[in-house]
């Protein structure tokens, strides 16, 4: 769950990171209202995406009148997809430098990584390419927690001179921050300093881990809604599992696991999912749900089934696509591979309803559903 720079700062200060003063408009009479309070200020689209500078969602105003015209213009654009329905008018925050940091869930370590560089304000993933080394990465060990030495000791050399204790300090609020909130990400850029010497975050990107809505309830109610196409709202409603992709080759398997496998192995054959669905035990019961859902997709051409059942029977999977199959009619080929408790029941049936031969092996099984796209593509 991703949320708004509205919703993320106060979770910041609640973790004694200091964030510029502000308050939310909806309207341009808001925004002008918000700027009589906060003086000289920046009117920023509130959006869960990046690159709003560049799209022209964030502005400076010297003036109430100013943040009035600035709202005017911002609200009513879309930015990556998303409409700007409200904008964030803040204080304006001088600043001598300004930095990048981050904290996040990083598979090669397996642990927390915090993230820090000098090139705050920037594209990270393009300044991190032109100087790698000016990117200082800690390991967490989550049984120990981020020391404010360890901290100070990833900073060195980077002539941070005397604000290089305040922002260790900054990135192990940020850290606790992190595991408090149940964060996938927690991020700010820029992360700055002031002449005074005050560390102030001036935006905050937070993505909260989706397993954890049920724990923070209350944080949750801010998230930004989900944006989803037609086909996933139709699967939602259905209790359905489904992301809608570009790709051509339809995916049905058991398990979110499998499901991820299976779409990895259709692009390393050099074909593209046209989704991802993850049906489980519910196949014999929501099947013909599921498989109308993955035909409405335009880009389909070829279905690939994969079950892999261990408490789940492949067999009652298997019917269940089956019926589907027989009641929707299908005009796309459809290829089987079927492994786990019941197969031998499962593969029996398949070519005994559907008169297909299921496939030994996974990749085998893959090749052909791609093949099959890029033939009925051409």
């Amino acid at each position: 769950m991703n949320f708004e720079e509205w919703a993320a700062k106060p979770l910041l200060t609640e973790h004694g990171i200091a964030v510029p003063g502000s308050r939310i408009a909806h309207t341009s009479l808001e925004a002008e209202e918000a700027a009589d309070i906060i003086g000289p200020c920046v009117v920023k689209a509130q959006v869960p995406t990046g690159k709003r500078g560049k799209a022209g969602g964030i502005k400076l105003a010297a003036t109430s009148q100013e943040a009035r015209s600035h709202a005017q213009a911002i609200l009513g654009m879309e930015i990556g997809g998303y409409p700007v329905e409200k904008v964030l008018v803040e204080a304006q925050s001088p600043f001598e430098k300004e930095f990048y940091a981050a904290v996040l869930n990083d598979s090669a370590s397996k642990a927390p990584m915090v993230l820090f560089s000098t090139s705050g304000g920037m594209d990270v993933e393009e300044a991190a390419e032109q100087d790698p080394d000016a990117m200082r990465r800690i390991a967490v060990d989550i049984t120990k927690g981020l020391s404010l030495a360890e901290a100070k000791a990833a900073l060195e050399g980077l002539g941070l001179g005397e604000a290089e204790t305040a922002i260790a300090a900054t990135l192990v609020r940020l850290y606790a921050a992190y595991r408090a909130l149940d964060a996938e990400l927690l991020e700010i850029n820029p992360l700055v300093v002031t002449a005074a010497g005050d560390v102030i975050a001036l935006d905050c990107k937070f993505t909260l881990d989706d397993a954890a809505v049920p724990r923070q309830a209350d944080i949750a109610a801010n998230g930004a809604p989900e944006r989803m196409t037609a086909l996933e709202r139709e699967a939602a409603a259905a209790g359905l599992k489904y992301i809608e992709l570009g790709g051509s080759v339809g995916v049905l398997a058991n398990g979110a696991g499998l499901t991820m496998t299976t779409m990895d192995a259709i692009t390393h054959y050099g074909g593209a999912p046209s989704n991802f669905l993850e049906i489980g035990g519910e196949a014999y019961t929501k099947a013909e749900t599921a498989l109308s859902i993955l035909l409405k997709n335009p880009n389909i051409k070829s279905l690939l089934v994969n079950f892999c059942g261990a408490f789940a029977r492949t067999d009652v999977m298997a019917a269940g696509v089956a019926e589907a199959w027989k009641a929707l009619k299908p005009d796309i080929p459809v290829f089987f591979t079927i492994h786990g408790t019941g197969e031998e029941d499962a593969v029996a049936l398949v070519k005994r309803e559907l008169g297909l031969e299921c496939f030994d092996l996974m990749d085998d099984a893959v090749r052909a559903a791609v093949d099959a796209a890029k033939g009925r593509t051409a």
